[in-house]
């Protein structure tokens, strides 16, 4: 009977341990989840940037030693992520591929130019970098027209932005109602040892000294929580994999890690200063005061 009573003492403080470890795995998970879908839309934006071709026509009269003195600059330029040669036979064959009519039939020869397919580096993929790569383009003969798809990337861009405001907002947001719930939660958790911090200080125990301890569990309590939001977080991007179909880098391993390291920061973070802070709110209180809330 004895011990049956002694158990049922130990669950409330079990349960508000468990509670509070729970409800700060949930505040994080909200934090990751946001910091994924950040990194998340920028490798997208990327990927769509890094495979919008601008196309070096070149002219008929152009010969190989030249083509590969071009090819080469490309190659050798920081702007370029690769380059792949399209002959006019080449050409052709992805016309008749992707319209299913052959001009050379009807016309006798084929109308189509060779060309140089650019694909650029994401961050030069942008009006005005392109502006200036088709003036040192120009520099060279036999080129006939540098084509590029700029209000593809214009309108990439302006939907990076947006997307990046309200993130960037969300993230605020998230932030302000992690630190209060977090806070509140780890005061509720040392407001049950608030008589405990009294006594000590009464007997002289030093600020720091009656600190520690509360700061150091609440950090781990913070890594716990931070752990279960990861977990969740591998949860939902395998479900959303698994239920439409993505492919499965649908989240870069760096893009993951540095998540990862995200939300254990300011799991850690955040629970260290609230309990740096909640246990100096009892420190500076009058013994009689301790009654009264």
């Amino acid at each position: 009977m004895s011990e049956r009573k002694i158990g049922n003492r130990k669950n409330p403080f079990y349960s508000i341990h468990f509670t509070s470890t729970f409800s700060m795995s949930l505040v994080l998970f909200l934090i990751g989840l946001v910091s994924l879908l950040f990194f998340v839309a920028r490798d997208i934006s990327r990927y769509v940037k890094e495979n919008i071709n601008l196309s070096v026509v070149l002219d008929d009269q152009i010969d190989d030693a030249y083509v590969h003195r071009i090819e080469k600059y490309l190659t050798a330029s920081p702007f370029t992520k690769s380059v792949q040669y399209i002959s006019k036979s080449d050409a052709l064959k992805e016309h008749i591929a992707s319209l299913g009519e052959n001009p050379e039939s009807f016309l006798g020869y084929n109308p189509l130019l060779a060309s140089l397919e650019v694909k650029l580096n994401a961050a030069y993929a942008n009006p005005d970098s392109v502006s200036r790569i088709e003036k040192k383009l120009k520099a060279f003969d036999h080129i006939n027209q540098v084509a590029f798809q700029k209000d593809m990337v214009s309108l990439v861009n302006e939907n990076v932005k947006k997307v990046g405001l309200i993130l960037f907002g969300l993230s605020l947001i998230l932030l302000v109602i992690s630190v209060a719930l977090i806070n509140n939660t780890i005061r509720l958790t040392i407001y049950s040892n608030r008589f405990l911090i009294n006594t000590m200080k009464l007997v002289g125990a030093t600020s720091w000294f009656i600190r520690r301890p509360y700061i150091i569990k609440s950090m781990l309590n913070g890594l716990l929580a931070a752990v279960l939001s990861i977990l969740f977080l591998v949860g939902t991007v395998f479900y959303i994999q698994q239920e439409y179909g993505l492919p499965g880098m649908l989240v870069r391993p760096v893009s993951a890690v540095i998540v990862g390291l995200i939300v254990i920061f300011v799991g850690v973070l955040l629970s260290a200063l609230s309990s740096f802070f909640a246990v100096g709110r009892f420190l500076r209180m009058h013994s009689d005061d301790m009654y009264s809330i």
